[in-house]
């Protein structure tokens, strides 16, 4: 093996390559050897000598093979009857192979390796220049604190539910009920139809804006609907265009089933300047498996944002799909941490959240979220409006320093809430 395969990671950096960083499974004796052969295989070489592939060609374009660890680091000897070793490798590509976008990036750092059998890409270490080529959310965080007036709490999202069927019509007098209840982001959910005949695109946006506006004049709250217009591709920028002249004021994209390149041409698009909602579903297909794919927190987390997501779907160890808790956590902070000046990304936490646990999430990643709640305000004993209500008033009580069971002697609709969902034990001894 030629010394110009190999190379430090800083060196790496400094000189504009990206790095991944992958879990490998395998019986092989030479984990040095098969790093060699990703590293070929991703960038200049095939399974066979070819007179193009010069040492010119290999040092320009080549990967270069930057650390492999064995986990656990054995250095003497291995245990008797080893049969499968575990590697994480580390290769470096350079980045004028593929440039700053996301399909043919996909293509070198995962493409045809992913068909090799127990490989996972855990990470990309991206050099500021890679970075800079992407322009991140329009509005983040810190936008959307400022278009909704909402200072310092974390938000509340509701899902419209039933997740699809409904008309206009109804869509609209519960988008009204959740509004005046506190809501601050109303989404489709991802299974509704961007133009379906039984809820036209432009229909729906008409009547639950006008709900919404009506909302307004009771609460003084401003309220973002995020209308789904995920569809084939040549329809998607029609289709934000005819919703934001019907007078949506946010958007929602299903990322994983468009596709992220598609879904950044409709980011970053200057006649589209509303917030868009990034949602998750399909995304468990692409990082479900320990063994292959693409790490959660560098798929939901660090290129959701940076293609443009300016608020993203992630599930929640605490809900009806409990991921790991580290993995949740670092998508949380891969959305919000510094990345080179790219705003930051709301992260939504959904997928069976409910009132109970607005304390310990909070605790746990402090305001800079979004409690999305779907079932947990719809199927409130006391209406969608008290639901709503009642992740406002969970959030009130953490803030304030109050535990939920305290504070929902006073707010009649928490109360009811953790009855529904909390622990029976602690509420009736409180309330006793």
């Amino acid at each position: 093996m030629k010394e110009y395969a190999f190379a430090f990671p800083e060196v790496c950096l400094s000189e504009d390559y990206v790095i991944a960083t992958y879990f490998i499974e395998s019986r092989t004796k030479d984990a040095v050897k098969l790093a060699v052969a990703v590293a070929d295989e991703q960038t200049t070489g095939t399974w066979v000598s070819v007179p193009g592939e010069t040492d010119k060609v290999k040092i320009e374009y080549g990967g270069k093979v930057l650390n492999v660890f064995e986990v656990p680091d054995y250095e003497f000897e291995l245990p008797k009857d080893t049969d499968e070793r575990k590697y994480i490798i580390q290769i470096g590509y350079p980045a004028h192979n593929f440039g700053p976008q996301i399909p043919m990036l996909y293509t070198a750092v995962i493409g045809n390796i992913a068909n090799s059998g127990k490989l996972k890409l855990l990470d990309l270490t991206f050099p500021e220049s890679f970075v800079k080529g992407f322009k991140g959310p329009k509005f983040g965080i810190d936008g959307l604190r400022k278009l909704l007036n909402v200072p310092k709490r974390p938000f509340v999202n509701n899902m419209i539910k039933p997740c699809t069927g409904w008309t206009p019509d109804v869509g609209a007098a519960m988008c009204y009920e959740v509004a005046k209840g506190g809501v601050d982001i109303i989404k489709d959910d991802e299974l509704i139809m961007a133009d379906p005949d039984f809820c036209p695109l432009q229909e729906r946006v008409k009547q639950i804006m006008a709900s919404l506006k009506r909302a307004r004049e009771e609460t003084g709250e401003d309220t973002l609907y995020t209308v789904n217009i995920t569809d084939h591709v040549r329809k998607i920028r029609d289709n934000a265009l005819r919703a934001i002249d019907a007078g949506a004021n946010a958007l929602m994209l299903n990322i994983y089933t468009l596709g992220f390149s598609a879904a950044q041409m409709i980011f970053e698009d200057p006649e589209i300047n509303v917030p868009i909602l990034a949602h998750v579903d399909f995304s468990g297909a692409m990082f479900g498996s320990p063994y292959n794919g693409i790490s959660s927190p560098l798929l939901m987390g660090k290129l959701a944002r940076m293609i443009g997501s300016d608020m993203a779907i992630i599930t929640t160890p605490y809900g009806k799909f409990p991921v790991m808790h580290n993995k949740y956590m670092m998508q949380v902070n891969n959305a919000r941490m510094e990345l080179f000046g790219l705003k930051q990304m709301l992260p939504m936490l959904s997928g069976g959240t409910t009132q109970p646990v607005v304390a310990q999430t909070m605790n746990e990643l402090g305001n800079d979220i979004c409690m999305a709640a779907g079932g947990a305000i719809h199927g409130h004993p006391m209406g969608a409006e008290a639901g709503a209500r009642s992740m406002r008033q969970a959030i009130d009580a953490t803030m304030q320093g109050i535990a939920l069971e305290v504070y929902a002697k006073d707010h009649v609709e928490l109360l009811e809430a953790l009855k529904k969902w909390g622990d029976r034990s602690k509420i009736f001894d409180l309330m006793n």
